[in-house]
């Protein structure tokens, strides 16, 4: 993870120079908002995608009759001792729209083309937000994050901008809502609709909000994700290597712990074992 993390700082730093340089690249960041700093999640506790309500069924997502039942299905496996279709325990990188959960810190960069938004957290996730006026590429590789595409609009006319429209498109999956293993459609054909803005009242409070457009849900699902400015003018920005430390096993569809003595064992009572064809047998 360092050294991606690196990689993206000389980048970073490297766009900076190039539009500080040349007179017709010149980026004049007092037209944008102040996003400096480390983005932290409201409320605080365990995330959720609506975090107006509470986790699981009570978040009332618009599932079709057959997500609802899978969902309820997972939730029931979770209960028992087994993960459903919760993913995070497993390392896959939340993607979106489950990464604006903010599980850790967010940093925004804005840079003239584009914006990075940057949050370490189970893998070292970084979107690219392009606001180049381009299109929708016809070749570009499906991503847990997507491809992104965004405008930043001077929504009161004083000659700043202060709001950022996103579109996301071209995921792959599986791909999750929140860790209770809420999940989208595997067709993997979401569109993910975002709208940045600071409080005109309160700079160190943004808004995002998410509208998820997407074929396991009976209409687009709207919710408003807050965050609040870490006051600290050096932030600490925390690794999370989420395969470090980690007991949990995956053989095919099924979770398995590996107890304090390094052997294998069920994560839920009555659970089968994996199949061991391609071992040679102990004798008993």
């Amino acid at each position: 993870m360092h050294c991606g993390s690196r990689i993206l700082a000389i980048a970073l730093t490297t766009g900076l120079l190039l539009t500080s340089t040349g007179p017709s690249r010149a980026f004049d960041d007092a037209l944008y908002p102040d996003l400096k700093g480390a983005w932290l999640r409201i409320p605080e506790g365990n995330p959720r995608f609506d975090p107006t309500k509470q986790r699981g069924l009570a978040q009332r997502a618009p599932l079709n009759p057959e997500f609802q039942a899978r969902y309820e299905a997972s939730l029931a496996d979770q209960a028992t001792g087994g993960q459903g279709d919760h993913l995070g325990y497993a390392c896959m990188p939340w993607g979106m729209p489950a990464m604006m959960n903010l599980y850790d810190a967010m940093e925004i960069v804005v840079l003239p083309n584009t914006t990075y938004i940057m949050i370490d957290d189970v893998t070292d996730s970084v979107r690219r937000i392009f606001t180049d006026g381009r299109d929708w590429p016809a070749d570009a590789e499906p991503a847990y994050t997507g491809y992104s595409i965004g405008r930043w609009i001077d929504s009161d006319g004083k000659g700043r901008y202060d709001v950022l429209e996103v579109e996301t498109r071209n995921f792959k999956g599986p791909r999750v809502y929140d860790n209770t293993g809420l999940m989208l459609h595997p067709d993997n054909k979401s569109i993910v609709r975002e709208r940045f803005s600071l409080d005109p009242a309160n700079p160190a409070i943004l808004r995002n909000q998410v509208t998820v457009i997407d074929n396991a849900l009976t209409r687009p699902w709207t919710v408003m994700k807050t965050y609040r400015r870490d006051p600290s003018p050096q932030p600490y920005w925390r690794e999370n290597g989420c395969g470090e430390g980690s007991n949990h096993v995956r053989i095919g569809n099924e979770n398995y712990f590996l107890s304090a003595d390094g052997l294998l064992m069920p994560a839920k009572k009555g659970q089968a074992p994996p199949d061991l064809r391609h071992f040679g047998q102990v004798p008993k």
